[in-house]
């Protein structure tokens, strides 16, 4: 039997708000910051099977939480299709070549530097019982052609933005490849024993209207197409952090199954204009539940009142915070187990 994350996911309602949180398996756990001390940087432990397996599961023997997501990155399918990937201390992710000054084609394509991340999804999948859904995930092409281009994290994206607008027609070919590699990788993930996988597209948010169309909605339209047509029986979340408004249009043309709702969205506004009857996911603020106190309590449960009506994944609106508190998780998950609708 299915688990209440999965059955949400499909559009069922039950009595009980399922929940998981992203970035749920990392730095924020003791036990986590233990064995990546241990095992060594953060890629390291992405591509050793067995850690990235112990990492899945660490958030759910603490927190019994309805979901294990995968404990990987976004940026393992630049690695897969050529490009060096290092992570700098304190910096963050690194790039090699950025595309901004090199043309993808010419990149030398290593998709077996998936395989150890296939291995991670059967460990996991093998320990979870039969109530905890496996979540897998991988990042949506605006996204991920962001990092490519730039070969690190920006805040505003300029040198993407500026590519695809002085010559969309290359980057769209990066973005079609970017496609390829993303369908193949979740096919790959499901097959290993994911049963739902979600889009990360982080920096949606920084587009356009007509950008958003062509960048954002068009590939996740044509990502969730293949994988219904190759795996119909998986849900696919679409988060598209930072959509605003856009965020409607996401849910209408994509075809995802479930659209994540960032912290920035009133979460009566997405409960009014997003499509009757599809479930959503969110919309926690990350630093409120840093925060803790009075001020999380009454939000959470404003989150949701304002979800009763529908298929409502309880989430934060993006990543769980390095230093957030535990007592502060354990209280979240008391009030959402507790709260009947």
């Amino acid at each position: 039997m299915p688990g209440i994350l999965l059955d949400t996911l499909r559009g069922s309602r039950g009595d009980q708000v399922p929940m998981w949180l992203m970035r749920q398996a990392g730095r924020y756990l003791p036990e986590y910051r233990d064995l990546r001390a241990e095992k060594g940087g953060f890629l390291a432990l992405a591509y050793d099977s067995e850690a990235a397996a112990e990492i899945s599961l660490q958030p759910i023997r603490r927190f019994g939480f309805d979901g294990a997501i995968l404990f990987s990155d976004i940026l393992v399918i630049p690695h897969a299709m050529g490009q060096d990937l290092w992570f700098e201390a304190g910096e963050g992710p690194r790039l090699a070549p950025p595309l901004v000054d090199a043309v993808w084609q010419a990149l030398e394509t290593a998709m077996d530097r998936l395989d150890p991340i296939y291995e991670t999804v059967r460990l996991t999948r093998a320990a979870l019982g039969p109530e905890t859904t496996m979540l897998g995930f991988a990042g949506s092409p605006w996204t991920v052609a962001t990092y490519m281009v730039a070969g690190q994290g920006s805040k505003n994206q300029e040198e993407t933005r500026a590519l695809a607008y002085r010559d969309p027609a290359a980057f769209a070919s990066l973005i079609e490849a970017i496609e390829i590699a993303t369908v193949d990788y979740l096919v790959a993930q499901i097959d290993a024993g994911v049963e739902a996988v979600q889009l990360f597209d982080s920096w949606a948010g920084s587009l356009a209207p007509d950008q958003y169309e062509r960048w954002v909605i068009a590939p996740n339209a044509r990502i969730t197409a293949q994988l219904k047509a190759k795996r119909s029986e998986t849900p696919v979340i679409g988060f598209p952090k930072g959509s605003g408004e856009k965020l409607s249009a996401y849910a209408r043309e994509t075809g995802v199954d479930a659209v994540g709702v960032d912290e920035t969205i009133d979460p009566h506004w997405a409960a009014r204009e997003l499509p009757a009857g599809m479930p959503v996911q969110g919309n926690l603020d990350p630093l409120l539940l840093l925060a803790g106190g009075d001020a999380l309590h009454a939000r959470v449960e404003e989150v949701l009142r304002a979800f009763a009506d529908r298929p409502h994944v309880f989430n934060l609106g993006h990543g769980i915070g390095q230093f957030t508190p535990i007592e502060h998780v354990e209280a979240l998950v008391a009030q959402v187990r507790s709260w009947q609708g």
